[in-house]
């Protein structure tokens, strides 16, 4: 396996990704940001994994918006 030191999805699995975007936003912000079913009515990880994991464009959008967060943390801990 190709070593991937500056790819921040590296090593991460979808539950992850899911875990921290739903702790960040929360899930009704998630909702408003990726307009997922999984996401707007009776959110969990669990449904959400099932849907991603089958459904490879919104898989994109989750790991676009993760990758945004990432920045967005950065961002406010370089500006206080």
């Amino acid at each position: 396996m190709m070593e991937q030191p500056k790819n921040p999805l590296h090593g991460k699995t979808l539950e992850s990704l899911v875990t921290e975007l739903s702790t960040y936003y929360g899930w009704e912000v998630l909702g408003e940001k990726i307009n997922i079913r999984s996401f707007t009515h009776n959110p969990s990880v669990k449904s959400s994994l099932a849907f991603l994991r089958k459904t490879p464009w919104a898989r994109e959008k989750v790991e676009s918006l993760y990758l945004y967060m990432l920045r967005e943390i950065k961002r406010s801990k370089n500006h206080p």
